[in-house]
């Protein structure tokens, strides 16, 4: 089959994607398909750094959340400095997942600290 150029419609995309490509090299920045693969992997390599950033967020939001519904003055920072003065190496992934698993663990951890 012959390929078929189409209209001004592809044109204008390709040149738009065109303009995004201006500070790749080689291929990269002349082929279509080049173009796109190479702002594929951009972006994913971006969005790996923005998926940790995003999961410590949400593991900060869920320790502040449960530690906050057993009193008012006590908060994730403390909690976090207390943990830090006492040297008890527990991350944040872990104390997330035991404060959605086990709240009780956690009320005993943060009692034991405050001690």
């Amino acid at each position: 089959m012959t390929g078929v150029p189409r209209g001004y419609i592809a044109r204008r995309r390709r040149t738009k994607m065109r303009s995004f490509a201006s500070n790749f090299r080689g291929a990269h920045l002349r082929l279509n398909r080049m173009i796109t693969q190479q702002r594929a992997l951009v972006s994913a390599h971006r969005d790996r750094d923005r998926q940790k950033r995003n999961f410590r967020r949400l593991w900060i939001t869920r320790i502040n959340a449960v530690i906050r519904e057993k009193g008012v003055s006590y908060s994730y920072s403390r909690l976090m400095h207390d943990l830090y003065k006492r040297r008890v190496l527990l991350n944040r992934k872990i104390l997330a997942q035991i404060a959605i698993l086990n709240i009780n663990c956690l009320y005993i951890i943060s009692n034991e600290i405050i001690k």
